[in-house]
């Protein structure tokens, strides 16, 4: 079992004729992930070959979702245009879209949550400017490497994809339930508490990995989360120890001011949560590593 992405997963890709939608589609598919279609209104009624799979390109995202019964979209669609793609996925009441998109204009991710939050919510949006969703050995919806490890038992939620990925890479002897990466822009989605909920529901999860990073208050939130809900064993490693105050590092949303996000401040907020913080994304994995040895 994993969250939100398994091997039932029925995946669309929004831009799948572009040069990023294509060649990820082609890596989704070599990981075994059931994709199911396109969407590209100004080349519906073509197919697309990748490499002996022939894919239909649809108008729409409801009537990809009405062929094929598609539960799962994955939008690669230059900036300018990601929020007309996801507000079309949430009319279509797709369950999950995930938003790879870098770069989408912070008021449009705002006003398209709003929508969602106005539509009842029906959609789960991760992203933007996010790495997807892996569940290894299932399904992988997004641009996250399929070969870095093998399916197992640790759940991981993380703002940054580089992170995400050296943390599977590190834990790869235990392996990994579902891998979230959430996105680093002031406005996302799907939030680290959303992610901790579902890992502590998910019978076949044991263990978190969380990433924060420098920057508002998520993580200290993410903490009191923890500390009242969240019965399972959770490690955490946060970003920018070293970062000056008043420098935005990498992701729009990492910047410190005075003393309020910066990463000591998570880091006193995650361990009197009970949660085990590492400084370096190899002490975090020895960390994890204990806990799952213990057990």
């Amino acid at each position: 079992m994993a969250i939100w992405l398994t091997k039932d997963s029925k995946v669309i890709v929004q831009g799948m004729t572009g040069s990023e939608g294509s060649k990820h589609t082609r890596r989704m598919l070599a990981a075994g992930t059931h994709v199911v279609g396109g969407v590209n209104p100004r080349k519906a009624g073509t197919t697309v070959d990748f490499d002996g799979t022939s894919l239909p390109v649809f108008a729409s995202v409801a009537d990809a979702m009405k062929e094929t019964g598609a539960d799962v979209s994955v939008i690669f669609v230059p900036p300018q245009f990601t929020k007309a793609a996801v507000v079309e996925a949430i009319d279509a009441e797709i369950p999950l879209a995930v938003v790879i998109t870098e770069g989408v204009p912070v008021h449009d991710t705002a006003a398209f949550w709003a929508y969602n939050v106005e539509k009842g919510q029906r959609t789960r949006i991760v992203g933007p400017n996010c790495p997807g969703i892996a569940s290894p050995g299932a399904s992988n919806a997004g641009i996250i490497p399929a070969d870095i490890t093998p399916a197992g038992r640790i759940g991981l939620v993380s703002k940054s994809g580089t992170l995400t990925y050296q943390l599977m890479y590190e834990l790869r002897d235990i392996g990994f339930s579902t891998s979230v990466g959430i996105g680093g822009d002031p406005v996302i989605g799907t939030t680290h508490i959303d992610a901790l909920a579902a890992f502590q529901d998910d019978p076949d999860t044991d263990a978190i990995v969380m990433i924060g990073e420098i920057g508002g208050d998520a993580e200290e939130r993410a903490a009191a989360f923890i500390k009242e809900h969240v019965t399972k064993p959770v490690v955490a490693y946060i970003a920018g120890f070293t970062a000056p105050p008043g420098k935005t590092m990498g992701h729009a949303g990492a910047i410190i001011s005075g003393s309020a996000g910066t990463a000591d401040a998570k880091k006193v907020a995650l361990e009197a949560a009970g949660v085990k913080v590492g400084k370096t994304p190899s002490e975090t994995a020895r960390l994890m590593r204990e806990i799952i040895q213990s057990r």
